[in-house]
């Protein structure tokens, strides 16, 4: 049985159909890339799985477990839908960093709000220094963020996904918000999650990136799954036309830029 499975998610706002029959199912410790054109679905998708959107159909299941029928879980209450969303960690494109605390308040602040407790104060602040090493940033522990940089911001966002420890961790476009030059040191930090305990979702513009990542990759079209696979036989051997057309293109952009 699979560790993480999506049946059937289907996603309407008002006559538009953003989501038209998703499903797919990872492995605990795989990496899955969602790509893409802009408006083919993909960030609605992250933001259904992570019960910031509801899904008009569709259910949801992690280790077996049903996490989500969408004729059935929008009625819980919101202290139930609220555990739910634990199982998931999103890091956003836009950072949303408080700008009032450092960046050690930021990644301490979710266990904080969820413990309630002092006798767990030392103890989330010791997690959350070991996970903003872990991202490279001993040295900015004590900075807000308009004391960093974007990419730094990002590495910030990445910790706090993390100090939760979520079964499945989700990235929006994380690299999107930022210069090319702070890109690379993001991916970097990205890419040295990958474990056999960790199942991660990328939803991603670097295709070099998600080839390089990705256990499977899902091209996604007009809110349907068009293509799914692994790495190499999306980027190397696609089958359908609408991926051969949309990797093309990439390559065509990225041969003018060069």
């Amino acid at each position: 049985m699979a560790f993480f499975e999506i049946q059937n998610f289907k996603k309407n706002f008002g006559t538009t159909e953003v989501l038209n029959d998703i499903s797919f199912r990872m492995e605990k410790g795989e990496v899955l890339a969602i790509i893409g054109a802009s408006g083919s679905g993909k960030t609605t998708l992250l933001r259904c799985i992570n019960f910031l959107e509801k899904a008009d159909c569709g259910r949801m299941f992690i280790d077996g477990k049903l996490l989500l029928d969408a004729q059935t879980t929008y009625s819980e209450s919101e202290e139930q839908l609220r555990q739910k969303r634990l199982h998931f960690g999103l890091v956003f494109q836009s950072f949303n960093l408080f700008p009032q605390y450092t960046a050690l308040q930021n990644v301490m602040l979710a266990p904080r709000l969820i413990y309630k407790s002092s006798e767990n104060e030392k103890e989330i602040e010791e997690q959350a220094k070991r996970l903003l090493a872990r991202v490279g940033l001993s040295d900015k522990m004590s900075n807000y963020p308009h004391e960093l940089s974007g990419g730094q911001q990002q590495r910030v966002a990445i910790a706090r996904a993390l100090i939760l420890n979520p079964d499945v961790l989700c990235f929006d476009e994380p690299t999107s918000a930022l210069d090319p030059e702070l890109t690379g040191e993001v991916l970097k930090v990205i890419k040295s999650l990958k474990s056999k305990d960790r199942t991660m979702i990328v939803v991603t513009h670097e295709m070099e990136f998600a080839r390089n990542i990705a256990d499977k990759v899902l091209f996604m079209a007009n809110g349907m799954i068009e293509e799914y696979g692994t790495a190499d036989e999306v980027f190397l051997f696609p089958r359908s036309e609408k991926t051969k057309a949309f990797l093309s293109k990439l390559g065509d952009v990225k041969g003018n830029e060069e």
